[in-house]
C-alpha cells in the first residue's frame, strides 16, 4: 500500500487490474486504517480515471453477495449521493412511484454518509426490514414491485471501510461506485451523478454493458432531476439536454426540494409526498425522476412516463406499494 500512495501522491495513475487488487485486498483486512483512509482521501484531491473506476466497480461486483432477481426485470433508481444539496429523498419516493406505476424496482441504497439522511435510514425508520434472503427479496416484488437491497449486507467486502467513512463523513470514491454495484445486476438502471466529469466516466463504462440506461446529471449540481433547470442525460443511443418543459411542468427553486436535516423530518416529508400531501414542486420532482426510470423501461416519451408517474403517486398505488413492503417486513 506504501508503493501505491506514493505513486497516487505523486500523481500517477493506477491500472483497472491494480484499482481492483487494492479493494480485494482492503476485504480481506490486509491494510490498517490509517492506510484506507489515506487512500480515500487522496482521490477526493484529483480525479478518477476510466480504468481505476473500471476496477473499483469490477471488484465490488466480484466480491459481493448476488441476487437472482432477473425473472422480474427490474429497474434501479439511485443517485451517486455526495452533491451537497440535502434534498429529501427524491431517488428513493421515485423508486415507490415506479413501482406503483407496475414497473418492478430492486433497490440499492445505504445510510446517508454526506448527507443528513440516505434512503436506508428513511427506510429502517419507517420499518422496512434489510435482508439479503432471496425468497423475502422475490416475495417485495411480487407483492410491492420493489425489494429494498441495503448495500452492507451484499457488500461484507466494505465492511473495513464502513466506519472510515462514516468518520470522514465527506464524498469518497465509493460514492461514485455505489450505482453501479447493485447486487441483482438489474438490466434497467437509472443513476444520479454528482458532477459531469462522472457523468462522462459512467457513460464510458455503461456503453460496453447490455443495460438499458438513463444517466443524469441537474447541470446546477444536483444528482438527480432537479427541475430547477436543464439537467443532461446520457442514455444508450443518445445525449440530450432535459427541461421541465419536457415534462410539461415549470421550473422549481431549490428551496423547494431542500429535505430535512435528519431522519426524522426527513421521513415526515416522505410520508407526505407519498400519501399525497406534498408541495406541486415535489410531487413534480419525484414524478420527474420516476417518470424517467418508467420511460427508460418502457421506452416511452419522458412525458408520458411522467403522466403515469403522477398517476401512480396521486391514486396511491406507490403509497400502496410501501403500505405493502411494510406489512411484509413486520
Amino acid at each position: 500500500m506504501k508503493q501505491l500512495l506514493n505513486r497516487l501522491i505523486n500523481h500517477e495513475t493506477i491500472s483497472a487490474e491494480e484499482a481492483k487488487q487494492v479493494l480485494v485486498n482492503i476485504s480481506k483486512g490486509d491494510y490498517n486504517q490509517n492506510q484506507i483512509a489515506s487512500f480515500l482521501t487522496v482521490f477526493m484531491m484529483r480525479s478518477i480515471t476510466l480504468d481505476e473506476l473500471q476496477g473499483f466497480r469490477d471488484a465490488l461486483l466480484e466480491l459481493c453477495i448476488p441476487i437472482d432477481l432477473k425473472d422480474f426485470n427490474a429497474i434501479d433508481i439511485v443517485g451517486t449521493g455526495g452533491d451537497g444539496k440535502d434534498t429529501f429523498n427524491i431517488s428513493t419516493l421515485s423508486c415507490f412511484v415506479t413501482a406503483g406505476a407496475g414497473v418492478n424496482v430492486a433497490k440499492h441504497g445505504n445510510y446517508g454518509v454526506s448527507s443528513s439522511c440516505g434512503s436506508s435510514n428513511v427506510m429502517e425508520f419507517l420499518g422496512v426490514k434489510f435482508t439479503n434472503n432471496e425468497d423475502f427479496l422475490k416475495k417485495s416484488i411480487e407483492k410491492a414491485g420493489i425489494c429494498i437491497l441495503h448495500a452492507p449486507l451484499f457488500h461484507p467486502a466494505m465492511k473495513n471501510v464502513a466506519p472510515i467513512r462514516r468518520n470522514l463523513g465527506i464524498k469518497t470514491f465509493f460514492n461514485m461506485l455505489g450505482p453501479m454495484v447493485n447486487p441483482s445486476f438489474p438490466k434497467n438502471q437509472m443513476l444520479g451523478v454528482f458532477n459531469l466529469e462522472l457523468l462522462r466516466l459512467y457513460g464510458y463504462l455503461y456503453q460496453n454493458t447490455d443495460i438499458n440506461y438513463s444517466i443524469v446529471y441537474a447541470l446546477d449540481g444536483y444528482d438527480e432531476i432537479s427541475l430547477t433547470g436543464r439537467t443532461k442525460i446520457i442514455q444508450n443511443q443518445s445525449e440530450s439536454i432535459l427541461y421541465p418543459e419536457d415534462f410539461g411542468i415549470k421550473q422549481i427553486k431549490q428551496k423547494d426540494i431542500y429535505g430535512g436535516d435528519t431522519v426524522e423530518k426527513a421521513a415526515k416529508i416522505f410520508m407526505d409526498v407519498i400519501s399525497g400531501n406534498g408541495t406541486e414542486a415535489q410531487n413534480n420532482v419525484v414524478c420527474a425522476n420516476a417518470g424517467l426510470a418508467i420511460a427508460t423501461s418502457k421506452h416511452i416519451s419522458y412525458k408520458l412516463g411522467f403522466e403515469t408517474a403522477k398517476e401512480s403517486l396521486l391514486s396511491g398505488k406507490a403509497k400502496k406499494s410501501l403500505d405493502t413492503l411494510i406489512e411484509l417486513s413486520k
